[in-house]
């Protein structure tokens, strides 16, 4: 039993989210402690950021029951709920090598019972993708941009579509792109007014932003506001 992890089990109660296991700088052993934590308490919990190298360390009853995806370095452990919306969010990724932190965000969402809509290599390099697109983009009241470079793709959808937009600058870029610092700069710069941005590669957080729009709607249903 490890003493350097104490897990949020009543997050979920409080704001809505469960907890989340953030995996980069935690060794083998204290993730797979948690693990033991969450196993006792038969909690699921969402793994971002676990590399295939830490996956494999683990024991192999732990890592037979994490599901595994390689593109966003998310793991599902343990229960997983139900489907409970559909087309509510649409993820937009400008680029395939934007894909990793557009699966983040998938993921979290899946983890949370919200099934997303992924639109990929939509960038405005060719802009006719992202108008062939954009009926369909539409219909979905929560967007998320995922985008490097220049970011152009969340300033273009911010011109576009009427719901939630929600965005992710990644590190994908040349040396001006700067690890993302050019991406981030030009989503708060945008002149299309109303954007929200999150941080670097933060998928999760995209996603996590959604679920709470996701909550806020869901709430004002109820009170018959």
């Amino acid at each position: 039993m490890t003493t350097e992890t104490v897990l949020d089990f009543d997050r979920s109660n409080r704001i809505g989210l469960d907890e989340a296991i953030f995996c980069a700088g935690k060794s083998v052993e204290q993730i797979e402690a948690i693990l033991e934590l969450a196993e006792e308490r038969g909690a699921g919990l969402l793994l971002t950021r676990l590399t295939v190298e830490k996956l494999e360390g683990l024991s192999a009853a732990k890592r037979d029951a994490i599901d595994y995806c390689a593109v966003s370095s998310t793991g599902f452990f343990g229960s997983v709920r139900r489907i409970v919306s559909r087309r509510s969010v649409a993820i937009i990724a400008a680029g395939t090598s934007d894909l990793g932190v557009a699966r983040e965000a998938e993921r979290t969402l899946r983890h949370a019972g919200v099934e997303a809509t992924v639109i990929a290599d939509v960038g405005v390099a060719g802009l006719w993708r992202l108008t062939e697109r954009l009926e369909e983009i539409r219909t979905h009241p929560i967007v998320i941009a995922v985008a490097g470079m220049d970011a152009a793709l969340a300033s273009v959808l911010g011109g576009l579509v009427s719901g939630t937009i929600i965005c992710v600058p990644t590190s994908v870029g040349y040396g001006a792109a700067e690890a993302g610092r050019t991406a981030l700069n030009a989503m708060l710069a945008s002149c299309a007014p109303g954007l929200v941005v999150c941080n670097i590669d933060n998928g999760y957080g995209a996603a996590s932003a959604a679920l709470r729009v996701l909550s806020s709607y869901e709430r004002l249903r109820h009170s018959g506001v």
